[in-house]
């Protein structure tokens, strides 16, 4: 096989999270009186850490993004988080990386806890090794700081065993945390970043499918 360790976003990776991401920050923007006319205006809201989203998009201070993180997390804590979907051929991608060997991870800028009983829910979180994520606070929100706590913790870093480690992630921040730290990396466009967004960030391969990524770790 081409990876022996394999590094995983999770939404818009191995999750489609579209609906309860965008009902929990349709929730937390109704607390400052701001209405949502098309949904799809907020998919740019998946993937990137929150405070940083509220703040970029809707031009909100420290002070109100950090109140409009916990309003989120109100809606997504109770009901956000079943409102997730597998990744069409995921599931299928998982077991067969799995059974050939790899071993698998999550690195994602969604709460630990969260991405765990996401992952549980679904009934595939038994295919990672390890889960990562951020933290509730602003430590460690992210993706380059979940990738260097998920090599510390895995102890990738210290094995020799970079050079056989990727990181998989439908963004260019998945892309720029991997290169951050020397790891091979792949885009999908099946989630929400596109094919131009990959080729400017320098993503060393892109792949279209959950069969076409399969067939490239493993080669």
């Amino acid at each position: 096989m081409r990876y022996a360790n394999v590094f995983f976003d999770l939404d818009g990776t191995i999750t489609e999270p579209v609906q309860g991401i965008t009902n929990a920050i349709i929730y937390a923007l109704e607390k400052y009186d701001i209405k949502v006319e098309d949904r799809s205006s907020l998919y740019k809201f998946i993937g990137p850490p929150l405070r940083a989203s509220f703040k970029e998009f809707y031009g909100f201070t420290e002070e109100q993004s950090e109140e409009a993180v916990k309003h989120y997390r109100e809606y997504y804590s109770d009901r956000g988080l079943i409102e997730n979907e597998i990744m069409p051929g995921m599931k299928e991608a998982l077991i067969k990386l799995k059974e050939s060997g790899c071993h698998l991870y999550v690195a994602t800028s969604k709460p630990e806890e969260y991405a765990k009983k996401i992952l549980e829910n679904l009934g595939i979180a038994e295919y990672f090794d390890i889960i990562a994520g951020a933290t509730f606070d602003n430590t460690r929100d992210k993706k380059e700081l979940v990738i260097e706590y998920l090599l510390d913790i895995s102890g990738i870093k210290t094995s020799g065993m970079m050079s056989q480690t990727v990181m998989v992630g439908d963004r260019y921040f998945d892309i720029l945390g991997a290169k951050a730290f020397g790891l091979d990396n792949i885009g999908v466009t099946f989630g929400y970043g596109t094919r131009e967004e990959f080729i400017e960030c320098g993503a060393m391969q892109i792949v279209d499918t959950a069969e076409e990524l399969v067939e490239y770790i493993l080669d």
